[in-house]
């Protein structure tokens, strides 16, 4: 029997429970941030809302899921407490968008990628499957058994196999 896990703003969650599909909805310029250990069948999601917390903000401390700096650091030691390997990791991006049309916009989604991208290089994790700005908000199901990923904007949806990516050396 399938098992949704949702995972919010500012959330995130890491499982090995092969029943589990671990969703979020309506990712706009937040980013969800996907990890994948395909030996230890391990996964798991983060979906940051900010690039950088502020050393005087006590969200930094409270909510460390809401940003990029304190939330990806959290994510991976959380997988690899349950048994994930770094070396087998395979990670997704998806999000980043720009969904309020504005001259003046802060541009979120794109500073949350940069940041997203800068903490996963300096830690020498390689991205393998991104699919990151755009203006439509998406809603991201990940099955923790066989690493699928399906990934729904407005009408559309399609699929994102992990094993694939972990296969072809990706």
């Amino acid at each position: 029997m399938t098992r949704t896990l949702t995972v919010g703003i500012s959330d995130c969650i890491v499982s090995k429970d092969q029943d589990a599909v671990i969703a979020t909805h309506a990712l706009g310029s937040c980013i969800a941030l996907l990890i994948y250990d395909p030996l230890a069948r391990v996964g798991g999601m983060l979906h940051y809302m900010l690039p950088t917390s502020n050393s005087d903000d006590p969200r930094g401390v409270q909510k460390p899921f809401m940003y990029a700096d304190t939330g990806i650091p959290l994510l991976f030691r959380t997988a690899y407490q349950v048994g994930a390997s770094k070396e087998r990791l395979i990670v997704t991006a998806l999000g980043g968008a720009q969904v309020i049309q504005s001259e003046d916009s802060f541009n979120i989604g794109k500073r949350n990628h940069m940041a997203m991208r800068k903490i996963l290089w300096k830690s020498g994790v390689m991205v393998h499957n991104e699919e990151v700005g755009g203006t439509a908000p998406r809603t991201v199901h990940f099955e923790i058994a066989s690493g699928r990923i399906v990934v729904s904007s407005g009408r559309e949806q399609h699929e994102i196999s992990q094993m694939r990516a972990a296969n072809h050396g990706v």
